[in-house]
């Protein structure tokens, strides 16, 4: 249905003639026109008025008849506009002198109504024609007004409106998912309705219309939701740290799917898919969910327990996804201020998504300088700040966007939802840039603000691991818990404090429930390998099957190799030859100098100085297993090599493995009576290699994978620790080596010097 008609076209109409109040006999050129004129009206009017005067009179003589008729003529004249004839007894046709008869007939009226009726419609055709080319009235404005009381959604103001907001009829909703085809079916049954209506008796209520939308659902969103960034990766470049897997090491963060605001990797992906499509609307749009229509009652048929059951389960995916839906609405981000400067805002935002940075940068400059209380300006220039530190890999450009995201936080009137992005996004940058104290104290800001937002409090207790605080972490996650038990999240993490506060039995139901749950954060090979860990040390050997699920989602390499920073496409295999790593003089110049090795770390356990430190890892099971480093993460460690300096000095001409930035260089001794639990190392980007120094005859044994081996003085033994592998020292004295990690052969020169260290 059309808002409003459109006049295109305007026809001249002719006035009518002027009144006659004389005859002038001399013009004979214009009466003999209009005799002609008029003759035709007097055809045609004849026979009306012959037919009717017959009826009235019943019979009457020609005469009479004759006179009626030339009585009858002038008023059919007339309702033509025009000037009334008369025709004189000679048969000439003549102008009547209406203003004089009129006059003596008592001042009646010059013009009939029908007249009158003919001008006043010419008047407004000529009224709405200059309405309509002079653009009088804005016609978009009204008609905008007018949509908010568009119930029916036919885009006007209706009848059938009013019978809505009277309360008269109730609006039914139309989702917004509706194909064109299911529009087009619709539209065919409401015409169909109409037809029906039309049909129907006047005193039988008009049916409703099948669908309808109500005004806020005709509101159309800009944009689609916006991207999601990951920063495990860079937050693992920027904060790796040393440790077996097995360790409580802090956990990279964890970046909520549920609402992250736009990604500074945008930058690095084709922006054309969204040039038209900018997020400035500033209004929450909820995605509408189907509720209204019925129920669908399936047939009754006899089905199977199985195809019940998976009936069921097909039922309750759909169900879930639409959960999923309704929890998440698009940010408000625009205040009422920025709604005033929407169109500036979105064309520098144009700018920022087609990834011409620098203009955009430039662009929310100006619109700060302009505007500075604006949260949205400010927020889009953070945002570019971020992709601009992305694109140039600077960390002074990332530090720019992290104040800028804390400056559009601290405006006035800034919205919520914009509050909670520029926060969020300062923590996480804040993070990668490894300032871990500044990210947990905006994130415990965040949880101030906004104190029912668990994915806020889970991501604090994240911030608290990375600091090492694994108390404040474990606070934080019990707070969780305590409001909802059933919080994945907070399981797994929960369950992984456990698990390094060696609660193994505790940390179990928690690990586990967490991961069956599926939530966004759970799946993450740490948690598989500290719950097969957890269920290797109390003797279930369901743990194989975590390491399987683990490995078949892609977070091992192998059920054996379950190691978690990898590069992949390395050699993989549980032992080595010195000849297949390539590094035979490294080998032998160990073995050529093993007594003189051993002697020097013999001296430093007789002084007895402390510098073997007892294992912190959680590795073993029990007894004595202390250890003494030179190397660590490719750069010596503290005055370690005083106490050995040929042993250094023999070391430093071997970079494959003082330069291992993923690697270490130690004495380890192990007291009888020791059990080191199964674990696997951290990389696969090493290899490890054990030379005897003092090994007992009898009870001294490694295994990795299926293989087990013993040691002997003297010699080298060569294994991938990402495989796993178990020690036992079941001697009568102690057991020392001297390990030595190196750089897996196979990785290039540029790998070895750019690998975060480890």
């Amino acid at each position: 249905m059309q808002g409003y008609r459109h006049y295109g076209t305007s026809y001249p109409v002719s006035p009518s003639s002027a009144p006659v109040e004389e005859i002038h006999a001399e013009e004979e050129e214009e009466e003999e026109e209009v005799y002609a004129e008029e003759k035709v009206y007097g055809e045609e009017a004849e026979p009306l008025i012959q037919e009717e005067v017959e009826k009235e009179t019943g019979g009457v003589n020609e005469e009479e008849v004759t006179q009626m008729k030339e009585e009858a003529q002038p008023v059919a004249q007339e309702t033509e506009g025009k000037t009334p004839l008369v025709e004189s007894k000679n048969g000439k046709r003549t102008e009547r002198a209406t203003a004089g008869g009129d006059a003596a007939a008592g001042g009646g009226s010059k013009y009939s109504m029908f007249t009158w009726f003919v001008v006043l419609a010419l008047l407004g055709v000529w009224s709405s024609v200059a309405v309509v080319y002079f653009n009088i009235v804005d016609y978009d404005s009204v008609i905008g007004k007018l949509t908010a009381y568009d119930t029916d959604g036919d885009g006007d103001f209706d009848v059938e409106d009013a019978k809505v907001l009277l309360g008269l009829k109730v609006a039914e909703r139309r989702h917004d998912g509706d194909s064109p085809e299911e529009k087009t079916k619709t539209s065919e049954r409401l015409t169909e309705a109409a037809t029906q209506r039309a049909a129907e008796p006047q005193g039988v209520e008009p049916k409703e219309a099948m669908s309808s939308k109500t005004p806020a659902e005709e509101t159309v969103s800009e944009s689609g939701p916006l991207p999601v960034h990951n920063d495990d990766d860079e937050v693992s470049r920027s904060h790796d740290v040393e440790s077996d897997i097995q360790a409580a090491v802090p956990l990279p963060p964890y970046v909520e799917d549920d609402f992250v605001p736009d990604d500074p990797r945008d930058s690095q992906h084709p922006y054309e898919d969204q040039a038209e499509t900018i997020d400035t609307t500033g209004e929450p749009v909820v995605e509408a969910q189907n509720q209204s229509e019925p129920p669908v009652v399936p047939e009754p048929q006899s089905e199977t327990p199985r195809q019940a059951e998976a009936e069921r389960t097909a039922e309750k995916q759909p169900e879930d996804k639409l959960k999923e839906k309704a929890k998440k609405k698009k940010p408000k981000l625009l205040n009422k201020f920025d709604k005033t400067i929407k169109a500036e805002i979105d064309a520098a935002e144009k700018l920022r998504k087609k990834g011409k940075l620098e203009e955009a940068l430039r662009a929310f400059e100006t619109l700060v300088q302009l505007h500075p209380q604006s949260p949205r300006a400010r927020y889009g220039k953070a945002q570019t700040e971020d992709d601009l530190a992305e694109k140039l890999r600077s960390n002074d450009m990332l530090q720019k966007a992290i104040n800028s995201y804390r400056e559009a936080a601290e405006l006035p009137d800034v919205t919520s939802d914009l509050l909670r992005a520029a926060l969020k996004r300062r923590a996480e940058r804040q993070q990668f840039l490894g300032r871990m104290r500044g990210s947990l104290a905006t994130l415990e800001r965040l949880v101030q603000i906004f104190p029912e937002d668990i994915s806020l409090k889970n991501e604090l207790g994240v911030a608290y691991l990375l600091l090492g605080d694994n108390k404040g972490a474990k606070k934080v996650y019990e707070e969780v818990l305590a409001v909802f038990p059933g919080d994945g999240f907070a399981k797994v993490h929960y369950g992984f404090i456990l698990k390094s506060e060696n609660k193994i039995a505790e940390s179990i139901p928690f690990l586990k429930e967490g991961l069956e749950s599926g939530e966004p954060g759970t799946d993450d090979g740490r948690f598989y390998f500290h719950l097969g860990d957890a269920l290797q040390r109390v003797g279930d050997k369901s743990a194989y099957y975590w390491y399987e699920l683990g490995h078949k989602r892609g977070h091992f390499a192998s059920v054996w190799q379950r190691s978690l920073y990898n590069v992949d496409g390395l050699k993989a295999q549980p032992w080595w030859t010195a000849k297949e790593t390539g590094y035979t003089d490294l080998v032998k110049t160990l073995e050529r100098n093993w007594k003189t090795i051993r002697d020097e770390a013999l001296a430093v356990m007789d002084q007895n100085t402390g510098m073997f430190i007892p294992e912190e890892e959680n590795l073993r099971e029990k007894g004595e297993w202390g250890q003494y480093t030179i190397w660590q993460q490719g750069k010596k460690v503290g005055n370690g090599c005083q106490g050995v300096p040929k042993t250094c000095a023999l070391l430093e001409r071997y970079p494959e493995a003082t330069g291992c930035k993923r690697g270490q260089i130690k004495f380890s001794v192990m007291q009888p009576g020791t059990h080191v639990w199964p674990h696997t190392g951290p990389t696969n980007c090493r290899l490890r290699m054990h030379l005897g120094l003092v090994i007992p005859k009898q009870g001294c044994r490694i295994r990795c994978t299926d293989q087990t081996r013993e040691w002997e003085e003297g010699k080298v033994l060569i294994f991938d620790d990402s495989f796993e592998h178990e020690v036992w020292q079941d001697a009568d004295s102690y057991r020392l080596i001297f390990i030595v990690d190196v750089w897996h052969p196979e990785l290039t020169a540029y790998q070895r010097q750019t690998l975060s260290p480890i």
